[in-house]
């Protein structure tokens, strides 16, 4: 993302973990941000560019960003497991990277599925700042509620034009929950020409 981005060498049950790091300017941060990235079997990786977008907005508002690639991804060891072993392996970077002080998780489309999971096994113990979901893959994956408690601290973002993941499946999903989504009208799944306006409706959430 920049010339202080890291480079990590994390570990999980599968094998390495490749991973990067961004910090806010000065080394100074409020939290950990651990961001999960698109369905590995289509080309998703932790170099999407909305995945970028989520880091460079944690790292605007003062947190260090860690995105890492899914078992079988890049220099990441292991293969495809229907987003069980991808919860592993994102648990697994949170015991490494953020083992204690602040925490946000986010995550884009397959990633924001294994988020959802990620946050439901964490949130009973471990309090959890901040939850972004962007694109969540609601019609392709049983994505987990999120607790009533974690509703303020919870930001489900959508596009309108989604042909990948229909508005409609993350509304059903939401409904039962009274979660609040936030519709960006005429933007598509990946949020081509409108990542400035992604990165700044995050950011707002994180200020709150």
């Amino acid at each position: 993302m920049n010339a202080a981005t890291q480079s990590l060498t994390l570990q999980g049950s599968a094998g390495v973990i490749e991973a990067l790091l961004d910090t806010p300017s000065g080394g100074v941060f409020k939290g950990t941000a651990v961001i999960a990235h698109p369905h590995p079997l289509f080309g998703g990786t932790m170099q999407n560019k909305v995945v970028q977008t989520l880091a460079r907005a944690f790292v605007q508002c003062g947190w260090q960003a860690v995105r890492f690639n899914f078992r079988g991804v890049g220099a990441s060891a292991g293969t495809y497991d229907e987003g069980l072993g991808e919860a592993a392996d994102m648990l697994s970077v949170i015991e490494q990277v953020a083992p204690a002080g602040s925490l946000a998780l986010a995550g884009f489309s397959f990633g924001a599925f294994v988020t959802s999971h990620v946050a439901q096994t964490v949130a009973p113990v471990r309090s959890l700042d901040k939850l972004v979901l962007v694109g969540t893959a609601a019609s392709r994956f049983a994505v987990a509620p999120v607790a009533p408690d974690l509703h303020e601290q919870t930001l489900v973002l959508h596009g309108e034009q989604d042909d990948t993941v229909p508005l409609t499946s993350v509304l059903d999903w939401a409904r039962p929950q009274y979660l609040p989504v936030t519709v960006i009208p005429g933007v598509e799944h990946f949020f081509h020409g409108q990542l400035p306006l992604l990165r700044s409706l995050v950011a707002r959430h994180l200020r709150t």
